[in-house]
């Protein structure tokens, strides 16, 4: 049995309170939808920037009304500090998720993700020391290895960042390192690669590529390719994310806590071969696209390759990934179609 399989068991027997900020969003409702069906206390905060109500909304018709009971929500901002005061009282794990991601989004408003992802994050670590929670884990990211051209990428080697995001996201590092050193506070840090699945949103202008590519080719649209289709991600099925997550809060040893991780498969994907995989997968869902990609610049602030080195995750956490690309797309793809049917795009 692994040591996520044990946590799984483990849980539902002494239940806990937990707190998710960005809780509407990608990754914060795949973490609530989990939490809930192991029947955990959730308090969930988001301002709905760029999370969604029916990413709420999905997750309680998922779970049972006695589990959807145990979710207090909040709406609020974590760049005002009463309301993270607020959302950290009696809570015993943190997992601290909202944040403005996107390079491009970054690159094109440098203060909005300064205030907060910096400003933000601060004050998530104050409420948290301040209210003696037992744990805090927080979203980091692979943009904090920059320029280094090393691969795969370690977690003690990094370069220097190519873009505002990218500064902002080595800065909650560097913070959270301070505060273990100054106030004892022993946080963890999960640097996630590239992360897909249910409820990432294909619309606006900042989406991630699979949700993006998905939609543009259910609804038969043209898919765009930045630069010649050979820059390669290490994509992340969201289902691995939230073990790490799971793993990393409840970790116990104090050789693995005040550390960061790679949340990653460990592995490379092409654009192109990307491209190819999303095909399949439609195809085999019913849904046949016969368009080549178009092949556009290099966009700015983007990294020519990325592959994590997870093996620190396997030593100090257990973690064991469970789902590789193809069986990552394969299960996220009926959700996709399903989601594109019921804003009517097919």
């Amino acid at each position: 049995m692994t040591r996520y399989e044990q946590l799984l068991e483990e849980l539902p027997a002494s239940p806990k309170t937990w707190l998710v900020t960005g809780v509407a969003g990608f990754i914060g409702s795949n973490l609530l939808e989990t939490l809930l069906k192991l029947d955990q206390h959730i308090i969930g905060l988001d301002n709905f920037v760029t999370g969604h109500q029916r990413n709420l909304d999905e997750v309680q018709s998922l779970v049972t009304a006695d589990q959807w009971a145990r979710f207090q929500f909040i709406e609020g901002d974590i760049r005002n500090l009463d309301d993270c005061n607020k959302a950290c009282e009696g809570v015993d794990y943190v997992l601290h998720q909202a944040a403005l991601g996107s390079v491009p989004r970054s690159i094109n408003d440098p203060i909005t993700t300064n205030a907060t992802n910096i400003d933000g994050f601060l004050n998530m670590l104050v409420a948290a020391r301040d209210a003696k929670v037992q744990s805090f884990t927080y979203a980091a990211s692979s943009s904090t290895y920059g320029d280094h051209p090393g691969l795969p990428k370690v977690e003690d080697v990094i370069g220097r960042p190519l873009s505002p995001y990218a500064v902002t996201k080595y800065v909650n590092e560097l913070y959270a390192d301070v505060f273990a050193k100054t106030y004892g506070f022993q946080t963890i840090g999960l640097r996630y690669f590239n992360v897909f699945g249910r409820r990432q949103d294909p619309e606006g202008a900042y989406a991630a590529v699979i949700p993006k590519w998905t939609a543009a080719m259910i609804k038969g649209e043209d898919v765009f390719i930045n630069g010649d289709g050979e820059t390669s991600r290490d994509f992340c099925y969201i289902d691995n994310t939230v073990q790490m997550n799971l793993l990393a809060a409840t970790a116990m040893s104090t050789d693995a806590r005040n550390q960061v991780y790679n949340v990653a498969l460990g592995d490379r994907t092409t654009l192109n071969q990307l491209f190819c995989a999303i095909q399949l997968a439609l195809e085999m869902n019913g849904t046949k696209y016969r368009k080549a990609p178009n092949y556009s610049d290099f966009r700015a602030g983007d990294v020519r390759h990325s592959q994590a080195d997870v093996s620190k995750a396997i030593s100090l956490l257990g973690y064991k990934p469970k789902y590789i690309i193809e069986d990552g797309i394969a299960k996220a793809m009926p959700w996709y179609i399903s989601f594109a049917k019921a804003l009517g795009k097919v």
